[in-house]
């Protein structure tokens, strides 16, 4: 009979817990997104997330527990091994409510605590995936670790060297906007909804990525694997209106202007991050690349990648959609931790923010 961790996930705006088993099966998922909440604002709320979580945190565990019952007849929390959170990095009101639940279950039922550090596990959704192709293949599931890791998501656009899937260095970052929030501000610039993201890919569709020529900064720069949209979007803004102007004009009545400007925007991230992704792989010497966070799932982010694994002949690993995006079963990292002895006490505390994993 396998063991079980319980996962909860609160970093941001996904309010989400799992059940996972040292076999690595998912016995129980559960999630409530607020994305309609936000959609509202044109982006996430800090002080709404909070708040949300607070109402939410208590029934994703109850029905994390009933999709438990269901796989594993008579199961409670008390046969759990560890509870694990995501206690960094995000923001600090909603990593507090998923840490205060995850404490008070590991408290109440005397289980041991394991902190998750959120990128880390993004990551390490692409291991999941390897196992799941590995099984349904009939093979040993294999390590998917050392390699280059690339992190992109609202909050974050960063290469890993990872030696492990606990042990990280950073390589490069944002020295301004992560790539999704760039998308999430530019969608807002074309008149499109929140989130930008499956905006712009949608909108991309019948656009020409040749009609605008927009900067890509930092990408002709091979000494250096940051990233830097900030310019980019400042690019699109210029192609909109002139410095100094606030009132955009209504692409709704230009839908070619505005799939040509999606088009051309998308295909601009997509080669920054392509491009220092492979600059990565040759300077770390690693033939694996795994890829992680809302982002990944860009479907030309995607077919990109598979094209260049396949001329530059690496290994790439990047999770099904549902998995790309925050939930709670890329916290079965929290297994790498068990076996490694990594538990933290009851003193734990949150690292909101834009932390940066491993040294620099």
């Amino acid at each position: 009979m396998p063991n079980y961790i319980l996962t909860i996930e609160s970093s941001c705006d996904e309010t989400a817990a799992a059940v996972i088993g040292d076999d690595g099966v998912v016995y129980a998922d559960a999630l409530a997104t607020q994305e309609k909440l936000h959609a509202l604002y044109g982006g996430v709320v800090p002080e709404l997330a909070s708040r949300a979580h607070c109402q939410r945190i208590n029934p994703i565990l109850d029905l994390t527990l009933k999709k438990a019952q269901e796989r594993i007849p008579g199961f409670t929390f008390n046969q759990l091994s560890a509870i694990a959170v995501a206690n960094a990095p995000g923001l600090a009101g909603s990593l507090l409510v998923g840490l205060t639940a995850a404490k008070t279950l590991a408290v109440v039922f005397d289980k041991p605590l394991i902190a998750v550090d959120h990128l880390q596990a993004h990551l390490y959704a692409a291991q999941l995936y390897a196992n799941s192709q590995a099984r349904e293949a009939g093979l040993v599931p294999i390590s998917v670790f050392p390699c280059v890791g690339l992190i992109v998501s609202g909050g974050h656009s960063t290469l890993y060297e990872c030696k492990s899937p606990i042990d990280f260095v950073t390589l490069g970052s944002t020295i301004d906007d992560a790539a999704g929030e760039a998308f999430d501000k530019v969608a807002a610039m074309l008149g499109l909804p929140y989130p930008g993201g499956p905006s712009i890919q949608k909108a991309a569709v019948d656009g020409n990525p040749k009609a605008y020529n927009f900067t890509r900064s930092l990408l002709n720069d091979p000494s250096r694997l940051d990233f830097s949209f900030s310019g980019l979007k400042t690019a699109v803004r210029y192609e909109l209106v002139g410095p100094g102007e606030r009132d955009f004009p209504d692409l709704s009545q230009q839908p070619q202007r505005r799939a040509d400007l999606a088009a051309s925007f998308q295909a601009a991230v997509v080669d920054c991050l392509a491009g220092k992704a492979v600059l990565a792989l040759k300077k770390t010497g690693y033939k694996t690349l795994c890829v992680g966070g809302g982002v990944a799932a860009n479907k030309v982010l995607r077919e990109r990648l598979e094209r260049e694994s396949k001329n530059k002949r690496f290994k790439l690993y990047i999770p099904p959609l549902k998995l790309c995006t925050d939930n709670a079963v890329m916290g079965a990292v929290a297994w790498e931790m068990y076996r490694a002895d990594r538990f933290a006490d009851l003193s734990l505390d949150i690292v909101p923010g834009l932390r940066r994993v491993g040294r620099q």
